[in-house]
């Protein structure tokens, strides 16, 4: 099955990449939110992505946002695609609400130490793993590249949020944990612990983020905690730390999973899915990066296919404009940007990575001249069509240069057309979208017409 390690398109402005969603802007207003399948682990992302994971965590998180609105507005606008979200904008709180209903986790790890400190409460001596506690804790952390522990005292002091906003964070924490509780019980669940994020729209707060997912919370099957509470399996993230902190024994924890722990985390994350929302994401054979393109197009947020012109200068302005005149009637995204292959090299790696994981059809036009090692570059790098359409000053020029747009290197596939319209079509013929086959196959036939009577012209 084909998984989502990445999503990207170079059509919408990429706000943040986070360990397991990309944002973009739609608007000021609104955000598009892309989950991926990478998977997240003791503050670092695992090279192994897990199949169908994030459709699962879209559709919990969308359920459960539908259902606690009552207790606080939240982001959540619609879904457009198993994949997709799309979210109201707000200014993030840099602080996440943990709270915890059970000695678990990183707690449980704490605690064996010899930590009874926590936030402020003293938990006694004799607990053992998966203990109860008699009212949820909050537990805040930072939102930071490692997340640490603060104090109410803390966040307040350090900037965080003022005392009145934070004091209206934990009886919202508390609020939405009581619902989860409540609401995953009905479905013989428990939920362990989890975390709230929230920001600020319209003057007030708002939930964003995830809400209750198999990465943000800890939730186990009640029937099987009554049985075994130490040995209970969780439905959750911690089936995969658990497997990392025993594979990490013997020095630094894995980046990747073997392929039976990869089958079992998708497994766990459907069946939760299931249970939480009444259906699981559907496996489906098809390319996923093709659907999330169909449903941005079907949105109007993208277009079917791009083509990227990539200047080695300013100078090179003119000739790009004419290529862009060419495609204009495409219907295409046309982007332009300025990348100097001999200046700054270190920003076409940069460029590749987003490009190459692009879900829509696209192609790159590089115009440089003299030396011109701007097409040779992106070629290399870019998994997309790179066809060089170098700007020539005159007849000199042309002979002295076209050599090195020419010759590329042995495996860097760069094309060379001369004329800007030209390098369009070219361009155009490589999305290889249906539509524009059966525009080009009408045009054909037209200028093949054409011939024909300029042909017939000549004999009479």
């Amino acid at each position: 099955m084909r998984t989502l390690a990445t999503i990207s398109t170079p059509q919408l402005v990429h706000l943040h990449h986070g360990k397991v969603r990309e944002s973009f802007r739609v608007d000021d207003a609104t955000r598009l939110i892309a989950v991926t399948d990478r998977l997240s682990a003791f503050d670092k992302v695992l090279t192994t992505p897990i199949p169908l994971k994030g459709a699962a965590l879209n559709a919990v998180s969308a359920w459960w946002f539908e259902r606690t609105r009552d207790v606080v507005d939240n982001h959540l606008l619609r879904l457009i695609d198993p994949n997709l979200m799309l979210v109201q904008e707000a200014a993030p709180i840099r602080v996440e609400m943990v709270v915890r209903g059970y000695l678990a986790g990183s707690m449980w790890r704490a605690y064996q130490r010899g930590q009874r400190d926590f936030w402020g409460t003293t938990l006694p001596d004799g607990l053992g793993l998966h203990s109860p506690f008699p009212e949820p804790l909050v537990t805040p952390t930072t939102k930071e590249a490692s997340d640490r522990p603060i104090t109410a005292e803390e966040i307040v002091a350090g900037g965080w949020a003022p005392a009145g906003q934070y004091g209206e964070m934990e009886r919202l924490s508390r609020d939405l944990f009581r619902r989860g509780t409540e609401l995953l019980a009905e479905r013989g669940l428990i939920l362990v612990d989890t975390k709230y994020e929230f920001g600020t729209a319209g003057g007030g707060l708002i939930l964003i983020d995830e809400l209750h997912t198999s990465d943000s919370s800890r939730i186990w099957d009640r029937e099987a905690y009554r049985a075994d509470p130490a040995g209970v399996e969780p439905l959750d993230k911690e089936f995969v730390r658990r497997w990392l902190l025993r594979a990490g024994e013997a020095g630094a924890v894995p980046d990747a999973l073997p392929d039976d722990i990869v089958a079992e985390t998708s497994r766990r994350y459907a069946e939760l899915c299931r249970r939480v929302t009444g259906s699981a994401p559907a496996e489906r054979a098809d390319d996923p990066r093709r659907r999330i393109a169909d449903a941005l197009v079907a949105e109007g947020l993208i277009r079917d296919g791009f083509v990227l012109i990539v200047m080695g200068s300013r100078s090179d302005m003119e000739h790009a404009r004419a290529i862009a005149s060419a495609l204009e009637p495409y219907d295409v995204a046309v982007l332009m940007r300025v990348i100097s292959a001999h200046k700054v090299p270190e920003a076409i790696p940069a460029l590749a990575a987003a490009l190459n994981a692009s879900v829509e059809p696209g192609a790159v036009i590089a115009v440089a001249g003299g030396s011109n090692g701007l097409g040779g570059a992106l070629a290399a790098n870019l998994n997309l069509p790179v066809i060089n359409c170098p700007p020539f000053r005159d007849q000199v020029d042309l002979l002295l240069n076209i050599g090195s747009s020419l010759m590329m290197p042995s495996r860097v596939p760069a094309m060379t057309v001369l004329r800007p319209a030209e390098a369009a079509a070219a361009a155009l013929r490589s999305l290889n979208l249906p539509r524009l086959r059966e525009r080009f196959s009408g045009e054909i036939t037209e200028m093949k017409a054409s011939l024909t009577a300029d042909d017939d012209e000549v004999r009479l």
